[in-house]
Parts: structure tokens; C-alpha cells; sequence
């Protein structure tokens, strides 16, 4: 899943190799995507290669090589993953309840959840929000939360975004997880275990990540859409 900069980024570089022969530069890809700095550019680059759509090449200039394209791109352009949406509440529904109306679903907004330091345990039902059908997985109960905080911004996650999760309390390595550390908190964490200690990993060189025994970690649900207001 790619947010709408990630595929904005990636066809760019794509053009512009078809028509060059060669990637653009940092600076030119600041300039297309209208970034301040090409910062922006190096996390964007990071997240495309970490998803397996580019690949950084070393002792080489303008060092990227396209290893895959999304299916939409030379037909009718890319369609992002990511939803945009505005601010005005859903009408109101019971709490938990899912309801399907012309391929939307409402979904429990569960109130905030950390990509930073851990937060307070999500507890209630704030209100209920749409999302389409088929971001859902055919089986599961979801569930959505608003991220607070920029620890995983080199995953396309940033703070005020809303997040969609499958509700499982089983993660493999490298899943994007809602846990409950110690009982008491809550964060939107990569999940990796090494032995008996759970990592709960940013995605974002400026945070450290939650390192716990085992027991002390709980998933609660894992990633499966995001929802982006502009």
C-alpha cells in the first residue's frame, strides 16, 4: 500500500526514465512532488525501496532502478491506496457496528493511537467513519484509529492520518501492528520478534523503538488501509 506522494514520486522517476534514460535528481524530484526540502524525498525513496517498488544502486549516480510498477500505471494512471476525505462526522451508529451503503463501510473510530511514545489504551467508540468495502479483509472485525505523532512517516503514515485494523492478536515480523505494551499503552508499531523480547520498531530514524518481553507485549490488530484528510 502506497500513499498518494509514494505514487506521485514513483511515477515520476518512471517518466522520467522513459523519457531519459536516467532517474531525476533529488533536486527535480523535490521541485515535481512541490517539497520543501529533499528530506521529504529521502523518505519517500526509503519507503518505495522498502516495498520492494525500487532499488537503490551503490557507487553509481542517480543511483535507482524501477523493479516494479503498480498494475494502473500506463493505463489509466496510478490509484492510490490511500483515501482522501473530509472532516464532517459519519452519522452516528451503534457502537461497533458495521453497515454497508453503496460499498462503504461505517467503521468504531477508536480515538488516537501513538506513532511516537506510547499513549494512553484506546477505550471508546468517538464515532463512526466510512471506508471502502474492499479495503476490508472478507472476514474479521476492523476497526479505525487517528494516529498522533510522526514515528512511522517513513511507512506513508503521518500524524492526523486514520488508520484501518483487522482486529488479530498473532503478528509475523516485519507487520505493521496495534499492541498494548505493558498493559497500559498503545502504539502503531512495525512488529519484530528476536527470542523471547518483542521490538516494537519506528519507522523513522529519529525514534528508538519499544523493546519488551514477550509478555508484556499484546497485538491487538494489524494494518490493512489508511485514510488521509487534505
Amino acid at each position: 500500500m502506497l500513499t498518494k506522494k509514494q505514487l506521485d514520486l514513483l511515477e515520476f522517476i518512471h517518466t522520467r526514465m522513459q523519457a531519459d534514460g536516467v532517474p531525476p535528481s533529488f533536486e527535480e524530484m523535490k521541485d515535481a512532488l512541490d517539497l520543501r526540502s529533499k528530506s521529504g524525498i529521502h523518505r519517500l525513496i526509503t519507503a518505495l525501496e522498502e516495498r520492494g517498488f525500487i532499488r537503490r544502486l551503490a557507487h553509481k549516480a542517480r543511483a535507482i532502478e524501477i523493479v516494479r510498477l503498480p498494475d494502473a500505471l500506463g493505463k489509466s494512471g496510478f490509484t492510490p491506496k490511500v483515501i482522501s476525505g473530509d472532516k464532517e462526522p459519519e452519522p452516528s451508529l451503534p457502537e461497533g457496528a458495521q453497515s454497508v451503503v453503496s460499498s462503504a463501510v461505517a467503521l468504531p473510530l477508536m480515538g488516537k493511537i501513538a506513532a511516537g511514545v506510547a499513549i494512553e489504551a484506546i477505550q471508546e467508540v468517538e464515532r463512526n467513519i466510512s471506508v471502502p468495502a474492499e479495503m476490508l479483509s472478507s472476514s474479521g472485525n476492523h476497526f479505525a484509529l487517528e494516529i498522533k505523532g510522526e514515528s512511522m512517516i517513513e511507512a506513508g503514515i503521518n500524524d492526523g492520518d486514520v488508520v484501518v485494523i483487522k482486529q488479530d492478536n498473532t503478528a509475523e515480523n516485519g507487520d505493521i501492528v496495534v499492541a498494548y505494551v505493558d498493559s497500559a499503552q498503545a502504539t502503531l508499531k512495525k512488529y519484530m520478534r528476536k527470542g523471547d523480547r518483542i521490538w516494537l520498531e519506528p519507522c523513522n530514524a529519529e525514534f528508538s523503538p519499544i523493546i519488551r518481553a514477550a509478555g508484556q507485549v499484546q497485538v491487538m490488530g494489524k494494518l490493512v488501509g489508511l485514510i488521509r484528510t487534505y
